[in-house]
């Protein structure tokens, strides 16, 4: 498993050497973009409106803006130096609390700590105390350049790292358009739901739910190339000839090809040594 990030844990005083891996992988079916002409990929090219013409990565500097068209230009320098401070820092757990303290819309992405080398007692000890006490550890650390406000808990015998939001990064409520209050329910519609809400209560069992959409896309890319409802791409950006009907088409001009730019010496012809005797 990738290794994405190494750094300590603590809590008071216990350090725990601790390796960071992503816990989940996003398995949506990527679709390109073609021109419907030509069926080649289209480019997204970074262009510069003031210079009319394409930018290159080592032209373009980052800056904030602060009002409308005025901006506060950052150097890479002074960005890496703010981003290696707050790295440098070990992972400090600053309080504990209930996991069902914190509502499920501040969680954000789950990663699995593994113990690094020499780690492993200082590793079981917070897991054991977290697991006794039912409790989770608040935190703040550094994930791509980003300070994250994080949870450490006990799942499956694994610590896990819950990147959770800020309160300012959560939508208030009530900019929630069209919200119903105090709405009525009569008796018999509210214990006929509720019934209904009993006979569908069971345990929560994740391998029951399957991404159905995901499923069925793939069985319909499946399909269409078993009907051979495919286009390729050469690399020059003009659609590519069929290779399995073009095969010998191929090999032909490769050895056409071949045969100019190392052309073969030609062979002398014998001859018998006899002279020609004139009458």
């Amino acid at each position: 498993m990738h290794t994405m990030w190494k750094g300590t844990i603590s809590f008071g005083l216990v350090n725990i050497p601790v390796k960071m891996h992503a816990a989940t992988e996003n398995k949506d079916v990527k679709l390109r973009q073609l021109c419907k002409e030509c069926q080649t990929p289209v480019k997204y090219e970074k262009a510069c409106p003031g210079c009319d013409q394409e930018v290159k990565s080592e032209d373009i500097v980052k800056a904030y803006e602060y009002a409308k068209d005025k901006f506060v230009i950052l150097d890479e320098e002074e960005l890496e130096a703010l981003k290696q401070e707050q790295t440098d820092k070990a992972v400090e757990i600053m309080d504990f609390v209930k996991l069902s303290d914190i509502d499920p819309i501040y969680f954000e992405k789950s990663y699995y700590l593994s113990p690094n080398e020499g780690g492993s007692k200082a590793y079981g000890l917070l897991r054991s105390a977290l697991k006794d006490t039912k409790k989770i550890g608040v935190a703040k650390m550094m994930i791509r350049s980003k300070e994250q406000l994080a949870v450490i808990r006990v799942y499956a015998n694994t610590l896990v790292v819950e990147t959770v939001h800020y309160p300012d990064e959560v939508r208030e409520v009530k900019e929630v358009p069209n919200v119903p209050k105090n709405v009525k329910s009569e008796k018999q519609e509210l214990d006929t739901a509720k019934m209904l809400v009993d006979q569908l209560t069971t345990t929560f069992d994740p391998e029951k739910y399957k991404d159905d959409y995901r499923t069925a896309l793939i069985e319909l890319i499946e399909e269409k190339k078993q009907k051979k409802q495919t286009t390729t791409v050469a690399a020059e950006g003009k659609p590519g000839p069929d290779y399995e009907s073009n095969l010998m088409d191929a090999l032909q001009a490769s050895l056409e090809r071949a045969k100019k730019e190392n052309p073969q010496p030609k062979k002398k012809r014998k001859t018998t040594g006899k002279k020609k005797v004139s009458t």
